[in-house]
């Protein structure tokens, strides 16, 4: 009940917002034809932006600004111009009359399914402002007596409504589109976080079926020997890791349904580098680090394995940015040498020692440690490797007591589609 309560007064809010903008904006405004009050203004590029902004009832929003814009007229002409108040609603009433009609036709052309097709929404909502602008025309003839617009002026009104209708639907579309690029980027982050467990799942998968044949092994000896009793535990042993070998299996079915290629499309490289930029520019800044990124690519072309070259390449860059006290610079290259494709992460940091350069790949290893001592649970070079060879690719690392570089190779054969 309270939450229906909330609802419902947010969406009072949000009509009472949308009236006062489009009152104050409607006033910033040209007045293209001589003996009237019909005005160009920006009160239904307002109303129009914040209906699709977010979900209105329309009809109710049309009548709420037709009443406020009309108030806030006669106050303005009753405060600055001294005009009588009887006289001055009867010069804006038909004003109201074009919300109501703009807001009627938006409802009934159900504008909220064009919002992906600009190119019909800017059309439809033109056609909606040419029709409530000639019945505001209508009711000025009939309340005011001045004259019905000729056919010059009907162009004007046309080329006026078109202009605003896609001048709306272009910011809109700006908008729309920031957001997907957004989303995009989560469930790329995502699909890459979880490419990773499908690596560890499936070797834990492997480690489980040799545990099972040895405990079946184990099995049939103790039984041999006439070891009954130790002979049934070790087999219920082995059942038991083999229900959780179908269990991850599962798991794994799953998982491997969410990263494969059918759930994500291709994407360019130059793209994927600025979803790792942005993501690990947010990542500085959250570790209150100045990082100043250099993107260099010299061949860009489409890839169906960004999900493993996401995770390789942010786990990387992750890491030096940790290796970067409080600012730096990280760099970031993809370059053709014959057949492969050859990707750099550089980073001015405090480097790696010498002694590790030969051991930072192996599993275990890491610099990075917690208040308690715990070590750091990111993915690890371990696992790059692992990525990098599922890609037929090789790694390697060269650092000083400032810099350090990581090199990785891959044929481009194997991450490149058939698209350019």
């Amino acid at each position: 009940m309270h939450s229906k309560f909330y609802i419902y007064r947010a969406s009072l809010t949000w009509i009472f917002t949308i009236a006062l903008l489009t009152a104050v904006g409607s006033e910033i405004k040209i007045m293209p034809f001589s003996n009237t009050t019909f005005r160009f203004g920006l009160g239904s590029i307002i109303f129009f932006l914040c209906t699709l902004l977010r979900p209105t009832p329309i009809i109710l929003a049309g009548f709420t600004t037709s009443i406020v814009t009309t108030i806030f007229r006669v106050i303005i002409n009753y405060s600055l111009h001294d005009v009588p108040l009887v006289d001055s609603l009867l010069i804006h009433l038909p004003a109201a009359t074009f919300y109501i009609s703009f807001a009627v036709c938006l409802q009934i052309l159900s504008i909220h399914q064009y919002r992906e097709k600009p190119l019909l929404l800017g059309l439809l909502v033109a056609f909606s402002e040419v029709f409530s602008n000639l019945v505001e025309q209508l009711f000025h003839f009939i309340i005011n007596s001045y004259t019905f617009l000729l056919l010059p002026d009907l162009l004007i009104l046309l080329a006026v409504a078109l202009l605003r209708s896609f001048f709306v639907v272009g910011i809109y579309s700006s908008i729309l589109i920031a957001e997907q690029k957004k989303r995009v980027q989560e469930m790329l982050t995502i699909g890459s976080d979880l490419y990773v467990e499908t690596l560890y799942l499936k070797k834990s998968m492997n480690h489980i079926e040799a545990i099972t044949a040895s405990g079946f092994d184990l099995y049939r000896q103790l039984k041999s020997l006439g070891y009954r009793a130790e002979s049934l535990q070790a087999l219920h042993i082995a059942q038991e890791i083999h229900e959780v070998k179908k269990d991850s299996q599962r798991i794994y079915a799953g998982i491997s349904k969410i990263v494969g290629d059918k759930s994500f499309d291709s994407l360019r490289l130059s793209e994927l580098l600025h979803f790792i930029e942005d993501g690990n520019s947010k990542y500085a800044e959250f570790l209150k680090k100045e990082i100043e990124f250099i993107i260099n690519i010299d061949i860009d072309f489409q890839t169906k394995e960004h999900i493993a070259l996401l995770a390789l390449l942010n786990n990387l860059t992750a890491n030096a940015i940790e290796a970067i006290e409080n600012q730096g610079i990280i760099s970031i290259a993809i370059q053709q040498q014959q057949d492969d494709t050859v990707i750099t992460v550089c980073d001015n940091g405090k480097g790696i020692p010498h002694s590790n350069l030969s051991i930072i790949f192996e599993p275990g290893y890491t610099t990075k440690y917690n208040v308690d001592g715990v070590a750091a649970t990111g993915i690890g070079l371990s696992h790059v490797v692992e990525l990098v060879n599922k890609l037929n690719g090789s790694i390697s690392v060269d650092s000083n007591n400032q810099n350090t570089m990581f090199k990785i190779k891959i044929p481009t054969q194997t991450i490149q589609t058939g698209e350019t």
